[in-house]
């Protein structure tokens, strides 16, 4: 399979044209040639080959200059997150495929939710690393049963990772706080009966 390059835009009039009002929408900013640019570009277009329906553009700062100061944008790479027209946040720097995988995911997931169906959901937050066959399982069961979750590579947040041996005395992923209930691993049981899953 032939990987395929993102679109480029080459101005924000353009960039507004590309938002589909009803999904999230990714706007890159990069520096053709830079390290970090060009990792985080990769990683992107990887990520972007295996989630399907997303909505991912990319400027280079060098030929396109009216984007970055709209946004505040003071470094490259940065990929703008958009929620419909909506601008809602600067992811910066270099991610692996793992992350920007799991961000396309997740938005397509929310973004799919019917509306008028959502009766309040626990706030869930899955402890994970990308290369933990468990903590996979686990998401793809929450996807699958339309839960919504925050995802952290504990890998890559240290902070998170001791935050999350506070809270549980243990190291080992994947764990799942759901409104504050610790379960440790993938105790489908338990994690059914806490989010009302059938």
């Amino acid at each position: 399979m032939t990987e395929m390059a993102l679109k480029e835009i080459t101005s924000h009039d353009e960039l507004l044209q590309t938002l589909d009002e009803k999904g999230k929408n990714y706007v890159l900013l990069y520096k053709k040639g830079s390290e970090t640019s060009d990792c985080s570009y990769k990683n992107i277009e990887k990520a972007t080959s295996t989630v399907k329906n997303v909505n991912v553009v990319a400027a280079d700062v060098t030929r396109v200059r009216d984007i970055h100061p709209k946004y505040n944008v003071t470094s490259a790479p940065s990929l703008l997150v958009f929620d419909g027209k909506n601008f809602t946040k600067i992811v910066k720097g270099c991610n692996d495929e793992g992350y920007y995988k799991s961000l396309f995911e997740n938005a397509l997931y929310t973004a799919t939710t019917p509306d008028g169906e959502q009766k309040p959901q626990k706030r869930v937050t899955v402890y994970s690393t990308p290369t933990c066959t468990w903590c996979n399982a686990l998401k793809t069961h929450l996807r699958k049963n339309g839960i919504r979750f925050t995802d952290i590579d504990v890998s890559k947040d240290q902070k998170a990772a001791e935050a999350m041996v506070r809270k549980s005395g243990q190291q080992g992923v994947p764990q799942t706080d759901i409104n504050g209930e610790i379960i440790v691993g993938f105790d489908k049981k338990k994690i059914n009966t806490l989010l009302g899953i059938q």
